[in-house]
């Protein structure tokens, strides 16, 4: 939850690795998405400019283009607060077009946690713009793990924590592993290795580590291989990869920085209550294939 304005008017955000805005809803979009498509369950809240006495129009205008959607609008500057930082002039997009996608979703917009050479023109990001007032130059992310959620009646359930200016001790493990950024846009490092059962790329790659994009994406190539050593198949209907839920499957494991990080099953095999042929019990992987990604970490917001 944030708020721009004066007084403040209150918006529900995602917070996004993989980019480096923040855009709100403009109260003069009437599209449905906009509003919120009938039968999402959530009516968006749209900021009303001339409603704040601190809000600075500009003339400049915005396109951000994310992987399953973007929005469109003009620039403008006004207070921001958020977890109790505050900046008195921040660059806003103020969106008066959104995909139809960002009207399914629980949201009225995005705020970026990336690089300011990522930001669309030159705008400074939010975590720039509050760094002197953390006690250290870092935030922590913690997602708690939900399935199976009525989204009805579930939007408000915890959904994790955001630390900024500190490690989140309770939800962190005790040993924190660091690695340098390979470039700073995304927060992009290199990725020394992967393997799964008796499969070993013996590649680098680069990956980005993003919090607006729900499964993991990996290159097209190792798709294949994913499935074959989990035993998944590929359903043209959901567009997914699924498998029995009641198997046993190996680790996903990962080389950074010259050690081996190992994701469980429990983390990306999900049970979504699926039902093949009548028969129920089966899961999906929480994994798509890519492209472009073995050389260079491509964007994919909001999958």
């Amino acid at each position: 939850n944030i708020s721009l304005g004066t007084p403040p008017q209150q918006f529900t955000v995602v917070m996004d690795t993989g980019s480096s805005n923040l855009w709100v809803i403009d109260s003069s979009c009437k599209s449905q998405a906009c509003l919120g498509n009938l039968g999402s369950g959530y009516s968006k809240r749209r900021f009303d400019t001339a409603a704040s006495t601190s809000y600075q129009a500009t003339p400049t205008p915005f396109v951000l283009t994310y992987g399953s959607g973007s929005c469109t609008g003009t620039i403008g500057y006004d207070v921001l607060d958020m977890a109790g930082l505050n900046c008195p002039s921040q660059g806003i997009g103020v969106a008066t077009t959104i995909a139809d996608v960002f009207g399914n979703q629980p949201i009225d917009g995005i705020l970026g946690l990336g690089w300011p050479a990522l930001a669309e023109k030159g705008v400074v990001p939010p975590m720039q713009n509050v760094l002197n007032q953390l006690d250290q130059p870092i935030f922590t992310v913690y997602m708690s793990r939900h399935q199976q959620l009525n989204m009805n009646v579930d939007y408000y359930q915890d959904g994790g924590l955001i630390t900024f200016g500190a490690l989140d001790t309770k939800n962190c493990a005790a040993q924190v592993d660091y690695v340098k950024l390979s470039s700073k846009t995304y927060w992009q490092f290199p990725l020394q290795d992967f393997e799964i059962g008796s499969f070993q790329a013996r590649t680098n790659y680069q990956a980005i580590s993003d919090t607006g994009t729900s499964y993991l994406g990996v290159p097209i190539e190792i798709m294949p291989q994913i499935a074959k050593q989990s035993g998944a198949t590929y359903n043209m209907r959901l567009q997914n990869y699924l498998l029995p839920c009641n198997g046993n499957y190996p680790d996903l494991v990962f080389k950074i920085n010259g050690k081996d990080f190992h994701v469980s099953a429990r983390q990306y095999v999900m049970d979504l209550g699926i039902t093949v042929d009548g028969k129920p019990g089966y899961c999906a992987l929480g994994i798509f294939a890519m492209q472009d990604l073995p050389k260079s970490a491509r964007r994919t917001e909001e999958n």
